[in-house]
């Protein structure tokens, strides 16, 4: 865990190792993954049941054993204990409820030549969605995945999980169950990127494929973006944590290792000028890490990605949590709506000591597939309009293409086009 300070020389230098790092970048992983979509495109479910079998341990004999039926499904969600079924259905209730609200419709609006314009909002055919199942099994990615696809309208949606050994968790099972999945396929990897971009017999394409994955699927996703659409390249998880010392420590160090524990290359940073603050919360996260199951890996991430950085007030928070970008960002202040317009970079926002993390992770109702790596700066959180498309709708009148067509041959002329210009000619000519 590093220890850094604005006050000292070589803070800028310190800070831009620490959060310059891309862990999606490596040639033996990229030349790796380049011949798995080469074999999947050319050998189609032959291919993806020798690399399921390869790195799964599942050993299917034939392509059909891929799909999990939705039989399946009911049966996990009619066995979970009627709490843990009730927590799910309220999770899935309160992200589609928060989803609803970002539907986008179609509009038009009519110039006083008569000309309409306007813009025509319809849903994608068909998307995959990527649930990670290795480390760990995340029911709640199938939920953030598939819920804003469902809401967004599109008809078909195709959930790809990995299950090593063949063990199928029965939650991810019951959240493919109840938020509008289509069709369910056990495998995992830079394989199912590939089967979900190119098709097999068994597997359809898809017109967008996203979701979290490692650094295998974020590989595949970028070698596929082109023939399919994605929804951003997903790094390590991310948590900045800004305490102004009115927190309580230990909250703190859960906080911070809510993401630790994720992945060893996951980061954890807390920002704040209380000295005596900062220890205890870092004492807090050393005797915390006695308590997780997953210890070995939320250490290693802590001791080696891990940073504690003390500021000398609050614009230098700010500053550096907006060059940081964020996937979470949590401000654990007394003040928090005070923070807001100095916060310019982040993919989550958790307002005050109330608002953990692992509440927007679950059920708080915004998404959880978040911009890391910094790009929050140019991106944003997976929403119901990563899931439409736009068409623009232009209907000229005549005395539209009359006025409109003068000056576009005009335009059009000067970039010596001149079949642009003549196009836009011929209609203004025929209104004079």
């Amino acid at each position: 865990m590093r220890k850094l300070d604005t006050r000292e020389p070589d803070f800028r230098a310190r800070l831009h190792e620490l959060h310059d790092w891309d862990a999606n970048n490596d040639p033996a992983v990229e030349d790796r993954v380049r011949e798995i979509l080469a074999a999947v495109r050319e050998q189609g479910d032959q291919a993806v049941l020798a690399y399921t079998r390869r790195f799964d341990g599942l050993d299917l004999q034939e392509a059909a054993a891929l799909e999990i039926p939705p039989a399946q499904w009911d049966a996990a969600l009619a066995s979970l204990p009627p709490s843990d079924r009730e927590a799910l259905l309220l999770a899935a209730h309160r992200v589609r409820s928060y989803h609803q609200h970002q539907r986008m419709e179609t509009w038009t609006y009519t110039e006083a030549d008569g000309t309409v314009l306007g813009q025509r909002v319809l849903p994608l055919s068909r998307v995959g969605i990527y649930v990670p199942g290795g480390k760990a099994a995340y029911p709640s990615s199938v939920l953030m995945n598939a819920i804003p696809a469902q809401v967004a309208g599109v008809p078909e949606i195709i959930m790809t999980v990995p299950t090593p050994q063949g063990q199928i968790n029965p939650w991810v099972l019951a959240a493919a169950a109840v938020c509008g999945v289509s069709r369910m396929f056990t495998i995992g990897g830079a394989q199912a990127v590939a089967a979900l971009a190119y098709g097999t017999a068994s597997i359809p394409a898809v017109d967008k494929i996203v979701g979290p994955g490692n650094i295998y699927v974020a590989t595949a996703k970028r070698m596929v973006f082109g023939r399919v659409g994605i929804d951003m390249i997903a790094g390590p998880s991310e948590i900045l944590v800004i305490s102004d010392g009115s927190a309580d420590p230990q909250w703190l160090a859960w906080d911070l290792l809510s993401q630790a524990e994720h992945d060893e290359l996951a980061q954890s940073i807390l920002i704040g000028w209380d000295d005596a603050h900062l220890e205890a919360v870092a004492a807090a996260v050393e005797e915390a890490l006695g308590e997780l199951d997953r210890a070995p890996i939320a250490r290693k991430s802590w001791t080696e990605r891990g940073a504690v950085i003390r500021v000398r007030d609050r614009a230098e928070a700010c500053a550096i949590a907006n060059s940081i970008a964020p996937e979470h960002l949590e401000l654990a202040v007394a003040d928090p709506e005070d923070w807001l317009p100095e916060i310019e970079n982040a993919g989550a926002i958790f307002m005050g000591i109330h608002s953990c993390e692992a509440l927007g992770d679950y059920l708080a109702g915004p998404n959880h597939v978040l911009p890391t790596g910094g790009s929050a700066r140019f991106s944003s959180a997976l929403g119901v309009y990563d899931f439409v498309k736009r068409s623009s709708l232009i209907h000229a009148s005549p005395a539209g293409a009359g006025t409109l067509g003068a000056v576009a041959e005009r335009l059009a002329s000067a970039e010596g086009l001149t079949a642009h210009a003549r196009s836009a000619a011929c209609r203004s000519k025929a209104h004079r």
